[in-house]
C-alpha cells in the first residue's frame, strides 16, 4: 500500500557518519552533570576516569538513576577509549549496542561495564581503559 503523507519509509543504506555518531555518544549528560556537581571535570582524559573512580557512589539508593549512570559511564570510557587508544572506534551491533572496537577486531561491550561500575564500582572505569589502551 502506498501512504503518500507517510513518506519513504525505507532505511538508508550506506554507513551512518562516524563522528556524528561519537559526539552523540559523548554526550553523556546526566554523568556530566554529576560529575560537575562533585567538582570533576570530564575532559575525556584517562585521567577524568580516574576521577570518576573517585567519586561517592549516591546513585546507588536510586535504580533508575544508577541505569541511566551506568549507560552514560559506559559511553563516556568509550569516548575516551576512542579518543585516545589509536585505530579504536565505535560500532553499532546489529541488536543496537554500541561497543567500542580496535584495530585487532578485539571488540568491548563499554556500556555493559558501565552498568558493572555504577551498579557495584568493580571494575574500575580507569582500570578498563588500562586494559584495553594495552592491548
Amino acid at each position: 500500500m502506498n501512504i503518500p503523507f507517510l513518506g519513504n519509509r525505507r532505511r538508508r543504506t550506506g554507513v551512518p557518519d562516524p563522528e556524528g555518531i561519537a559526539e552523540l555518544l559523548a554526550e553523556c549528560e546526566l554523568l556530566r552533570s554529576q560529575a560537575d556537581r562533585a567538582g570533576v571535570r570530564l575532559d575525556d582524559s584517562p585521567a577524568s576516569l580516574e576521577a570518576l573512580d573517585q567519586l561517592v557512589p549516591r546513585w546507588r539508593d536510586d535504580e533508575e538513576t544508577s541505569t541511566w549512570l551506568g549507560n552514560d559511564a559506559g559511553l563516556y570510557l568509550g569516548t575516551v577509549i576512542v579518543r585516545t587508544v589509536p585505530g579504536a572506534g565505535w560500532e553499532i551491533r546489529a541488536d543496537g549496542q554500541p561497543v567500542v572496537r580496535l584495530t585487532s577486531g578485539r571488540e568491548f561491550d563499554v556500556v555493559d561495564a558501565g552498568h558493572e561500575w555504577a551498579a557495584d564500582g568493580v571494575p574500575e572505569l580507569s582500570q578498563l581503559y588500562a586494559e584495553v589502551a594495552e592491548a
